[in-house]
């Protein structure tokens, strides 16, 4: 998934308070080299709809992000669909992924997640990718299925945000393998749609190939940056 999964989720400032479930704390250092999860998922029943701290995972939910790739105007809409789809035995919310680059379409992406009812955790268990290019589809790569060839869900988000946990959001060897730590609980982060505190701020990695991307979650709202792209607007889809 090119925006929440590894890519270079409103109105108003939310009290940390009203969050029990994230901490307050400073960034951290670098990562180590030799890196290990802290976090893996667990056993426990899942939800297709509802809301993490940083993610709403409810029908008609729309955020807008925009900015500009490779030195051309950009833009991500990102929606929560009506649309279900079982994965590995569970139910899962398909989440769509649109994404231009100066004006033409270059990534369509359908992603599968659903809620831990006990933990809170975000699952991530797959997604569909389409890549464009002169408006036609030109690739497929980085798809992958949760059951399928060995892959297993991940978490994109846990349900305890607390500073210096490590977690896969992706595992599929070979394929998909992206990882995050949680670097910052308390960014202040002024964007086109306003004005948030205590964001989230993960860096991300994966060990298929070197780079590392930083994401930004508001809490009550989801995505507000991802590299140069920020939230314009976010509410129900027109």
């Amino acid at each position: 998934m090119k925006s929440i999964i590894m890519r270079p989720l409103f109105r108003s400032i939310l009290a940390l308070v009203a969050l029990p479930g994230i901490a307050s704390a400073q960034e951290t250092g670098p990562a180590a080299d030799s890196w290990q999860a802290t976090l893996a998922p667990t056993e426990e029943a899942f939800t297709n709809t509802g809301r993490h701290a940083c993610f709403i995972l409810e029908p008609g939910h729309q955020l807008v992000l925009a900015g500009r790739e490779d030195g051309k105007p950009a833009e991500l809409t990102i929606t929560v669909l009506e649309e279900s789809r079982e994965i590995d035995g569970v139910s899962t919310r398909v989440v769509e992924e649109r994404e231009t680059v100066g004006g033409k379409l270059v990534e369509v992406s359908r992603n599968f997640f659903a809620l831990g009812a006990a933990t809170g955790n975000l699952y991530y268990f797959g997604e569909e990718l389409d890549m464009y290019q002169d408006g036609k589809v030109s690739s497929h790569e980085g798809a992958w299925q949760a059951g399928l060839d060995g892959a297993k869900h991940g978490i994109l988000l846990p349900g305890r945000l607390r500073l210096g946990d490590r977690y896969y959001q992706e595992q599929a060897p070979g394929v998909a393998m992206d990882r995050a730590e949680n670097v910052s609980t308390n960014v202040t982060f002024k964007c086109p749609a306003g004005t948030f505190a205590n964001c989230l701020k993960t860096r991300e990695t994966t060990p298929l190939e070197s780079g590392t991307e930083y994401k930004l979650y508001a809490p009550g709202i989801g995505l507000v940056q991802d590299g140069g792209l920020k939230l314009l607007r976010q509410g129900s889809k027109p």
